[in-house]
């Protein structure tokens, strides 16, 4: 056996246990945060109801909305972060993107 056949093997498998593990922390950091915004907002919805607070839902929604934009429009302006997958892939390899991927797939529908 020579090492110039293993090694993308090698890659490849690294790849898809790599992304089972990135695939399933990432549904557990999903559920999470899912968690603590519901539990923020029935808060609110408990201390409207029991008239201890006054909450304007148009205007969260609206300041909601235009920090979830902004947000959006800042990732464009990293540097290094463009739209432009090709170049990630032609980096990595096509045996590492495809096998990281199809892990990180299996990992969140896992976790």
């Amino acid at each position: 056996m020579n090492i110039e056949h293993i090694s993308p093997v090698a890659m490849a498998v690294g790849g898809f246990l790599s992304g089972i593990l990135i695939g399933y922390a990432l549904k557990k950091v999903v559920k999470l945060v899912a968690v603590v915004v519901g539990l923020f907002f029935a808060g609110l919805a408990c201390l409207q109801y029991q008239q201890i607070l006054n909450i304007n839902w148009n205007k969260l929604q609206t300041a909601s909305q235009n920090t979830l934009s902004t947000l959006a429009n800042s990732t464009m302006q990293i540097p290094g972060f463009s739209s432009d997958h090709t170049a990630a892939l032609s980096n990595l390899g096509i045996p590492l993107a495809g096998s990281l991927s199809m892990g990180i797939a299996i990992g969140f529908l896992k976790g």
